[in-house]
């Protein structure tokens, strides 16, 4: 039994094709489902539950890639499939309203990535040196005889208090930099010690070519930390539409 994998929703009232480039690689051509202007990209797949390898995440990433070149999409979550064509329809009837919202506010609108990171050791060594207090403690327990216990912890949360704030103000520096050619960003959870910053912006068409170019001009004046950027994607990180499905 095969069932519909959705990948995204877009504006279309006219029927689509976009390769055989999705989940399965089976040949299977992606193409549209319609309910008035609205369409959902799909391709055929074995009914079940599909796992979220690699290959199969990557396809979903790529499906929607390739659909958000020419049309603004409403991303589908991993692993979206329904039993028959009518079931999308009925979808799309049934949330006609808000997805039309959503294509209408990400309008000729894509997602970047950034990541940025720093070297720990390296900028522990920075505040070391650069506060006196801090610097005065690493000497104390050098040469202090006996227990340090206590100096320890006295220095290991001066350090900690120190490196906060600078990925604090490292944060609001980019961000504050970036606000003029972006439409929206958000901020997710760093991953790792390294991680200071995890964060997703929404730009325009029209400003791509101004957000890269200040992203590459703040990285070029940071030697100490590393910057990740990557996109366009589709926004998956500005749209959250919770869809609840029932059998009748």
């Amino acid at each position: 039994m095969r069932g519909k994998y959705v990948y995204c929703v877009i504006q279309s009232a006219d029927p689509l094709k976009f390769g055989a480039a999705g989940i399965g690689d089976n040949g299977m051509e992606i193409h549209t489902v319609h309910y008035r202007d609205l369409a959902a990209v799909v391709s055929d797949v074995p009914l079940g539950v599909l796992d979220s390898t690699r290959e199969n995440v990557l396809a979903h990433e790529r499906v929607n890639e390739i659909v958000m070149r020419d049309h603004t999409v409403i991303p589908m979550s991993f692993g979206t499939i329904f039993k028959t064509r009518d079931d999308i329809v009925q979808l799309l009837r049934s949330a006609y309203d808000a997805f039309g919202d959503v294509l209408s506010k990400m309008r000729d609108k894509m997602e970047f990535g950034l990541k940025v990171l720093w070297d720990r050791d390296s900028i522990v060594k920075d505040i070391e040196d650069e506060d006196e207090g801090i610097h005065r403690l690493k000497n104390e327990i050098a040469l202090q005889k006996g227990s340090t216990y206590f100096a320890r912890m006295q220095y290991g949360r001066a350090i900690d208090a120190a490196l906060q704030s600078r990925s604090e103000r490292y944060g609001t520096e980019i961000l504050d930099r970036l606000r003029d050619v972006a439409v929206a960003s958000r901020i997710n959870k760093p991953i790792g010690d390294k991680m200071i910053m995890n964060a997703a912006f929404l730009v325009s068409r029209d400003q791509e070519a101004a957000f890269d170019t200040r992203v590459k001009s703040i990285a070029a004046e940071h030697d100490k930390l590393t910057f990740k950027y990557t996109g366009p994607w589709p926004p998956y990180n500005f749209v959250n539409i919770r869809l609840k499905l029932e059998r009748v």
